[in-house]
């Protein structure tokens, strides 16, 4: 298999793992506005709040390989993104694996119970952790020996192709733009509801601004598909990939900052802390750009300056 179907197959793999991920952070954030949300306990609400962070984390680790291949690579397919996509999926699973087993302790735990709630998440977290972790690392001293030593001796980089950085271009765009609108539309919900009116007219604006981010994300990410039909005409021009570049990081941007600004609003709902939602606003921001924009930057002007062979 050459490189760039690697790293092709490595976004798809990908695009399962975010689409669960963005739409368990719409549930997050949804059901902190539910009726019966305002009966559970603090600590239960403090677990709540632990499973958003775990899965912030997971969109943030899986969101990176994409705009590290804009940023860093400029499209192009190199040994060094298919390290990055398949060492950051796979520490997206453990945030992820942790989060699952909270969300259903705190789904069966009103049902039947403090005792089965928690050995309902511990149950399905050890069973994700195992399924994607433990009999991964038994199989690696059996099996798939050989396929592993052809991906060492990959060259570290082959020549990518207009077509195929444009195909992985709008891949990259899928793999962000069925959640975002998931996102969204939980978001849009939450207006609706009879808790979102009981929030002070500041929280209320702050969660209408998240909203517009949202939507903002959504229309750069279908903006690269209009431009190829409408513009070129479904050809593959240098022009249209860096175009479609463009769109893709700054929806990174105005994703950051509506997960970060909605974040901060559901936090201080949760746990009646204007202060505590500020510092998880913040705490996420700093997350979400550092991983990307900030290292994706630092790596491509380290790359600028290292001498070519």
């Amino acid at each position: 298999m050459s490189l760039s179907k690697k790293v092709k197959v490595g976004l798809d793999e990908t695009r399962i793992l975010i689409l669960g991920s963005q739409i368990l952070l719409g549930f997050q954030f949804q059901g902190a506005f539910r009726p019966t949300f305002e009966r559970l306990p603090f600590h239960d609400r403090v677990i709540w709040v632990a499973a958003l962070a775990l899965i912030t984390l997971t969109i943030a680790l899986l969101i990176t390989p994409s705009v590290q291949h804009r940023v860093v690579e400029g499209g192009r397919d190199t040994k060094r993104l298919l390290g990055v996509i398949g060492r950051y999926a796979g520490l997206a699973l453990g945030p992820f694996a942790l989060a699952l087993g909270a969300d259903l302790y705190l789904a069966v735990n009103p049902v039947l119970g403090l005792g089965p709630g928690a050995a309902v998440g511990l149950f399905f977290c050890g069973l994700a952790l195992l399924f994607w972790y433990g009999l991964e690392a038994l199989m690696t001293r059996t099996a798939g020996q050989r396929e592993r030593t052809m991906t060492d001796r990959e060259p570290e980089h082959e020549h990518t192709p207009l077509e195929t950085k444009i195909e992985q271009m709008l891949t990259e765009a899928r793999v962000v733009l069925p959640g975002a609108q998931a996102l969204l539309g939980f978001q849009l919900v939450i207006t609706f509801s009879e808790a979102f009116e009981k929030l002070t007219f500041a929280a209320k604006v702050v969660h209408l601004v998240a909203l517009a981010l949202l939507a903002l994300t959504v229309v750069w990410l279908m903006a690269p598909a209009a431009f190829h039909r409408i513009v070129y005409a479904g050809e593959d021009t240098p022009e249209f990939h860096a175009l479609g570049t463009r769109f893709l990081l700054a929806a990174s941007v105005t994703l950051a900052l509506g997960i970060s600004v909605d974040l901060g609003v559901v936090v201080a709902k949760v746990v009646a802390s204007n202060l505590a939602g500020l510092i998880a606003a913040l705490a996420s921001l700093a997350l979400l750009v550092g991983l990307w924009h900030v290292h994706p930057l630092i790596l491509r002007a380290r790359k600028d300056t290292t001498p070519t062979s």
